[in-house]
Parts: C-alpha cells; structure tokens; sequence
C-alpha cells in the first residue's frame, strides 16, 4: 500500500519542518502510510537470484509499557523478530507465507522481488533466518515484471503446493506461478479476472489472495481482497475467482479500516488482517474473523475483531498474515510488515498464538 503523489508531497514539507519526530513512533507511523515518492526506475528491484545476509533482533515483548503482558485479544505472543540487511533489495514485504511447520518460508516485496528463506528457531520463540535469497518476479516472457510499466507492485500472496498467485495492485492483475517448473525462476501467467478487480482504484486495489483448498466451502475458489475499493455502501470490495460460485461480494467496512491480508485456518474460519491511518493516532491494525461459509456472490460479509494494536505495541506498517498448526497443536499466526524501504520503519516478523 502506498499514497498518492499529493499525500506524498505533504509529507516531504511537514518532514522538513519536523526533523525532530524522525526518531519518534509519530514519525515511523507517518512513514507507514505516507512513503516518499518513488522513481520512475524500481530503485530497491532484485534484478538476479542471489542469496543474502539477514540479521534479526528479538522482541522480548509485545507491550513495551507492561513487559510481562502477553495476551492481546485472542492472541498470545509468542516472539517477534527486527529484520534488517545490507542488500539493497531487501525490504517492502508485503505477503508471506510458511510451509506446515512454520519453517520455511515464501514472500514477495511491493517492487517485485521473492525471498526464500528458513525461520530458525530456539525454542518456540523465532531467534533469526537463514539461507536466505531473493530472486526477481519473472513475467511470461521470463523477464522481471518490474520492466513493465506499473507492474511492480506486487502486493498479494496465496500458495497452495506448488501453485502460487501473486497479485499486482496497480495494474490490478493476477500472476500465476508453477513452482513445479523452477521455484522462483518460474513464469507468471496473467489469469482471466472478473472485469470489477480491472476497475479497482490506480492505488487501493488488490492487496489479498486466499486460495480455498479441497475439503472447504468454496474449495478451487480464489478469493481476491481490494485494499479499500468500495462497493456503493461504502464497503470493501472482494470477489470469487473460478472455483463453483464465482462472482462479487463486500465485507463490511467498519472504523475506516482497510484491508492488508488475509488467511483460511482449517477450521474454516477466515482471517483479515486490516489496517488505518490516523495524522493524530497514527497506525492501527485488527484482526477479524469471518466465516468462510458465508461468503457467496452478492454476500456483504462481516465478523467480529480478535485482536487490535496501536504504536503503543511493536507494531509498523503490518501487511501480510499467515498461519500454520504446530506439532503440540497450536494455531500460530506470522505477521511481517513492509517497511516501504524507509529509515523511519521497521521490518518486523512477528508471531502469536490464536487462543480458541
């Protein structure tokens, strides 16, 4: 997610005049939603395959003012890990997902890059990532996408096996990717999509992508998310790609909320990461819950909010979920922000425990 060129214009002026808020929350929040503008080339762009050195710092705690809090809504904090890199690439992650074991792990930047790695762990608590490397997104001429024209903001990720979707929110249009054919160095075919998702906003398209797998309600179904493209009740649209009852529905817009990323637990139950923007409060983001089942075409869908955070926990610009059951049984959510390659951000990979 990004702003429009005006938004961004305010900001360069009120951060000359501020300086002194570059070290503050304030200031990483205004960062959050307000990144400078962008050049016409896609500067932090992975152009080869190549691995890359990750360095992480622990999060001990969730709640800097009450360290000894971990429970948060339905979510008990497991860890939290401050990722930085010298390669110039690495940053902008906006959607993750991890294999059955929480382990190894599949994102994409908003400038068109992946990165593949592995979670290492002491405990239950994440402590660093290893055997990381990044590789640019090929289009179906097995070129970078970032050679097109706005085709770089990949925004959305969804996996199932080895088929991958990666979602481009400018453009809005979707990749798909057979990873059977060379992982990362595969090629992405556009896939047909619905004429609404080409109608979305220049700047609040696609931002999510769930794949519905066998055994669920809407099972072949790919659920695409805008991030606040608004049907005529001012709700967020989303919309049923292929799968048996293809077609458009809403989910109910509350608190001016905007949707980031979403993610189907096996019990059916579908997660939406959403996030606002606030000159006064700064950043908030929630997790809401919403049944699966009652998604149809023409449904506006709504559930209620499992968890809420503000700068006043160690969060930044939140922007991809995912989950994954542990061996003791534990649905553990992962979250990872997009730092939109500012010195005033973060990029934070964090993890909960959704209580029942």
């Amino acid at each position: 997610m990004s702003t429009n060129p005006s938004r961004r214009s305010f900001l360069g002026h009120a951060a000359a005049g501020f300086s002194f808020l570059a070290t503050s929350r304030l200031a990483r929040a205004q960062a959050a939603t307000e990144p400078p503008p962008r050049p016409l080339q896609v500067e932090h762009a992975v152009t080869d395959p190549v691995s890359i050195e990750v360095n992480a710092r622990q999060i001990p705690s969730f709640e800097p003012r009450d360290r000894s809090r971990t429970r948060f809504g339905s979510l008990d904090y497991r860890s939290g890990l401050v990722l930085t890199s010298p390669f110039r690439g690495f940053g902008g992650l906006s959607g993750i997902r991890l294999d059955a074991r929480g382990e190894r792990f599949l994102a994409i930047s908003d400038q068109g890059g992946w990165f593949t790695g592995r979670i290492r762990y002491s405990g239950k608590a994440m402590a660093g990532l290893d055997d990381v490397e990044a590789a640019p997104l090929l289009g179906a001429e097995g070129r970078p996408i970032t050679e097109k024209r706005m085709w770089w903001d990949s925004e959305s990720l969804t996996r199932e096996g080895n088929l991958v979707y990666v979602g481009l929110e400018r453009v809005n249009q979707i990749l798909r990717y057979d990873f059977a054919k060379g992982g990362v160095r595969a090629r992405g075919e556009p896939i047909p999509v619905p004429p609404g998702v080409r109608k979305l906003p220049h700047n609040k398209g696609l931002e999510a992508l769930v794949l519905v797998p066998k055994g669920q309600p809407l099972a072949g179904s790919l659920i695409a998310f805008s991030e606040r493209g608004l049907d005529a009740d001012g709700n967020l649209l989303a919309f049923l790609i292929g799968g048996p009852t293809p077609g458009q529905f809403s989910v109910r817009r509350t608190e001016k909320f905007d949707i980031s990323d979403a993610v189907l637990l096996p019990s059916g139950e579908l997660l939406i990461l959403e996030r606002k923007f606030s000159w006064f409060t700064g950043v908030d983001i929630r997790i809401r819950s919403i049944p699966l089942k009652s998604i149809a075409p023409g449904a506006v869908v709504d559930g209620p909010a499992l968890f809420k955070a503000d700068l006043g926990q160690e969060i930044d610009n939140m922007e991809g979920i995912d989950a994954h059951v542990t061996a003791e049984g534990e649905t553990v959510l992962t979250l990872v922000s997009d730092d939109n390659f500012s010195m005033l951000q973060r990029t934070l990979l964090l993890q909960f425990t959704l209580v029942e």
